[in-house]
């Protein structure tokens, strides 16, 4: 069921209407927080920077918190979205490739190896590394033997793959402190002390995966259909699961590196985005897109404000979020079955 944005033209206007409150969000982020600033300050910090507090604050932290939260989140919602469509599972997220647990234990691994003189750029090398390493792993168990795709596999294989990482990871962690304690804070999610350095490190990956997404988007579309419909209309089945599984590698792992791994932003947007324009994944990924930028900002904004003047890292927000959603969209199924 939708709200009634059926028409081209309204659609086009949901997006304008998407974008506007994207910026909006962004805005509010880089304005508010534990210290307040307005318009104007922001507008001298680029104009006339000074070297002042509220000037370095601005442009070091609050920009480019607002921007990578908006890359993340949207990049996390598109993966989402294909994600179930990929396994026609409505509760899947890009965490069922193993992509969080995959991430969390190289950098646990190398956090334990080297220790401090590990620097955050090295932590997203090492992070983006990790994603694509296990997530590629669980995609050839998924298609691995002669018989037909089944999703069941795919998502058994990745939920093998993300208990085995993630008991190697508790094992690593109670032998060595330090990289527990240096792990925790990035395990739980933030868009905190994050530079636009760090972004530019994942944003070709981000990029391809944003372009392969939009040009899967209509055969998404047919495989939505079933295997027998899709094969039906000359759908190319394995070829579309093996670039869509390229598109969340690279859209989820390039944000899992850089942000750590932020949890139900992939689960919520798709079934908000589509009540809103339904099952056209021509509309759904680029609303997906503006949605889960907003969201992600919106509760990074949030966090700041749940234990002022102690920030709360970003990923509890957004979990105090998806919590309920998740019940209310399992109760929800087993209501339709």
């Amino acid at each position: 069921m939708t709200v009634g944005l059926h028409s081209r033209r309204s659609k086009q206007a949901g997006l304008i209407i998407g974008f506007l409150l994207l910026l909006a969000g962004m805005l509010a982020s880089i304005l508010y927080g534990i210290h307040n600033y307005e318009i104007r300050e922001v507008w001298l910090a680029y104009t006339q920077f000074d070297d002042s507090e509220a000037h370095i604050i601005i442009t070091h932290t609050r920009m480019p918190r607002a921007i990578i939260a908006a890359a993340v989140g949207g990049s996390l919602a598109i993966a989402g979205a294909i994600m179930q469509v990929l396994t026609r599972n409505p509760l899947a997220s890009p965490s069922i490739f193993g992509i969080n647990s995959g991430a969390v234990l190289f950098i646990v691994i190398a956090l334990a190896l080297l220790g401090s003189s590990l620097t955050m750029s090295g932590m997203v090398w090492i992070a983006l590394a990790g994603a694509a390493v296990t997530s590629l792993f669980v995609f050839a168990l998924g298609f691995q033997g002669r018989s037909r795709f089944e999703p069941i596999r795919l998502t058994l294989a990745g939920a093998s793959v993300a208990a085995f990482a993630s008991s190697v990871t508790s094992g690593i962690m109670l032998v060595n402190q330090q990289s527990l304690e240096d792990a925790l804070f990035w395990m739980i999610g933030s868009v905190a002390d994050r530079q636009l350095d760090h972004l530019l490190i994942v944003l070709p990956y981000l990029v391809i995966g944003w372009i392969v997404a939009l040009l899967l988007s209509g055969s998404l579309n047919v495989m939505a259909l079933g295997d027998d419909n899709a094969k039906s209309l000359g759908q190319r089945m394995t070829l579309v699961r093996v670039l869509s599984g390229v598109a969340v590698v690279l859209l989820a792992g390039s944000s899992v590196a850089i942000a750590g791994p932020i949890a139900f932003i992939g689960l919520i947007v798709p079934h908000l985005c589509r009540y809103l324009v339904g099952n056209d994944y021509r509309w759904l990924l680029p609303y997906c897109a503006l949605t889960g930028g907003l969201l992600l900002v919106c509760a990074d904004l949030v966090s700041r404000f749940i234990l002022m003047p102690k920030e709360v890292p970003v990923g509890v927000a957004t979990a105090l979020i998806g919590v309920p959603f998740l019940i209310h969209v399992a109760r929800k199924g087993k209501h339709a079955q």
